[in-house]
C-alpha cells in the first residue's frame, strides 16, 4: 500500500534543475527535465559520492558533477559503468504539487 506525501510545488524546481528534499526516512534529489517530467534519485554518486542533485540534468539524463558519470533518471542505471547505479523513487506530479511514495521510501531506507 502506498502513501504518496506531497513534497512541494513543481515551480519550486526549475526546468533542468534540482532540489535536495530532506525527508524523515533520508535525502532524496528531485529533478525536473526541460519538459517537466519528475525523477526522484538517491543523491550520492556511487563512483565517488558526488552529489547528482549538483549535476546536469539533459534530457531524461542526469551527469555527476564529480567524474561525469551519466544516469539514465527512469532506472538510475549509469551509462557506460557495470556498477554504477543508483536507487530510484516513486514520484508523480498532480496539480501542480510533487509526491513521494513515503511507503517505499521508508522500504528502501531500511534495505
Amino acid at each position: 500500500m502506498s502513501s504518496w506525501i506531497d513534497v512541494g510545488a513543481l515551480d519550486a524546481i526549475q526546468p533542468r534543475g534540482a532540489r535536495v528534499l530532506k525527508t524523515a526516512f533520508g535525502c532524496v534529489a528531485v529533478f525536473r527535465t526541460g519538459e517537466d517530467e519528475v525523477y526522484a534519485l538517491e543523491n550520492s554518486c556511487p563512483h565517488k559520492g558526488g552529489p547528482l542533485s549538483e549535476g546536469i540534468v539533459h534530457g531524461s539524463k542526469v551527469t555527476c558533477p564529480l567524474h561525469n558519470w551519466v544516469f539514465d533518471m527512469a532506472t538510475g542505471q549509469a551509462q557506460g559503468a557495470d556498477d554504477g547505479r543508483v536507487a530510484t523513487y516513486p514520484v508523480r506530479v498532480e496539480a501542480g504539487r510533487i509526491l513521494m511514495d513515503a511507503a517505499f521510501l521508508q522500504n528502501r531506507s531500511a534495505a
